[in-house]
């Protein structure tokens, strides 16, 4: 059976979703691998959405509506834009909805990696991800970070680049007008292509195991 990779976000300005089809492209080049992705549910009124600009959605990725589906998934990647420095208030919602899950450990060793979009370079690339791990630990998930694995792109000080080991990133700019950089889209792939493999292995080695 394949490996299915379940990409969950939030995106206001269309930035964290453009990662995610990058992550998506990365996983699926594993072979064996089932990558999908989904949006989580809006929370704020239309009104409010045009007075921030926000970017239509994309209509091609569901809306996960059901947090119990998470379950279903062998590996999972979780992205949203920061909001002082933590996950913007669409994604936390989505996730204090998997009370049922917490409940059952449906997610408890399921692996996980989180990516993510921040507004200036000061925005909270990294402690984004830090709060947001504490999320995965209750679940009993395994947080996936990429480390340094993706190489010299981790280390270029010729250009911006979002990103960090905890996870694939880019700078929307305070304006949103900022488009992720062909690093930062390389860094997401790489991401996708590293948890998938992760997650394969996890269930290949489970399936050996029950053997």
């Amino acid at each position: 059976m394949a490996t299915k990779i379940y990409i969950v976000y939030y995106s206001t300005w269309g930035h964290v979703a453009t990662l995610a089809e990058e992550i998506k492209k990365g996983a699926e080049s594993v072979d064996g691998v089932e990558a999908t992705v989904w949006r989580v549910p809006e929370t704020l009124p239309e009104e409010v959405l045009g007075k921030m600009h926000a970017a239509p959605v994309r209509e091609e990725h569901p809306v996960m509506v059901a947090a119990g589906q998470l379950a279903e998934a062998d590996g999972l990647l979780l992205g949203f834009p920061t909001r002082f420095g933590m996950m913007a208030a669409q994604m936390k919602a989505f996730l204090d909805s998997t009370g049922g899950l917490w409940q059952a450990q449906a997610l408890a060793g399921k692996p996980a990696g989180l990516f993510f979009a921040t507004g200036t370079q000061g925005g909270g690339q990294e402690t984004t991800a830090l709060t947001a791990v504490t999320q995965l630990a209750h679940h009993g998930m395994l947080f996936v970070p990429i480390g340094a694995t993706f190489g010299a792109g981790m280390f270029g000080m010729d250009e911006v680049r979002g990103g960090s080991p905890y996870g694939a990133g880019t700078f929307a700019g305070a304006d949103g007008s900022r488009t992720p950089s062909d690093t930062e889209l390389a860094m997401a792939q790489h991401q996708g292509k590293h948890l998938a493999t992760i997650a394969k292995n996890l269930k290949a080695g489970a399936s050996a195991a029950a053997n």
